[in-house]
């Protein structure tokens, strides 16, 4: 009789062993990417929304209310934090005027995502949360301010 003849069923245990060392990085995987994908649309779609409420506004200081609640709705519906946000608007040609006929808003927000499951007490040379970046930019009408 060979060794290699005899079972001792022993193939579950490895295959449960062999399941779960491939299986967590991947649950692991499919969470962190799902954190990052929802912080990127959180950060185009408040950009984007709020270039095109600023254009549409009657005034810089309505523009400047509507851009920051519609930032605040957008992020909040993909459950981020609207303090956690950067928002910078930038105006061109004229940066004392944002409101120029056929001029140019751009808005720019910026945030940071933290990796699922990693407690931020956690700190060294490996990053715990990945920085993400989104940018609109709106015409104004030429017929602004002519109604």
């Amino acid at each position: 009789m060979r060794i290699f003849d005899e079972e001792d069923g022993s193939a579950s245990l490895e295959f449960v062993t062999v399941g779960m060392i491939l299986l967590i990085p991947l649950v692991y995987l499919v969470l962190a990417m799902s954190a990052i994908q929802g912080g990127a649309l959180a950060a185009e779609g408040a950009a984007r929304h709020a270039a095109r409420v600023f254009v549409q506004s009657r005034s810089v200081p309505n523009a400047e209310a509507s851009a920051a609640t519609a930032i605040e709705f957008a992020l909040a519906d993909h459950g981020v934090d609207p303090e956690s946000a950067t928002v910078t608007i930038n105006c061109t040609p004229v940066p004392a005027n944002c409101l120029t006929r056929q001029g140019f808003v751009t808005v720019s927000v910026a945030l940071t995502v933290p990796l699922p499951l990693v407690p931020p007490v956690l700190s060294g040379n490996f990053p715990i949360a990945v920085p993400l970046r989104a940018t609109a930019t709106e015409q104004v009408s030429r017929f602004w301010g002519a109604g």
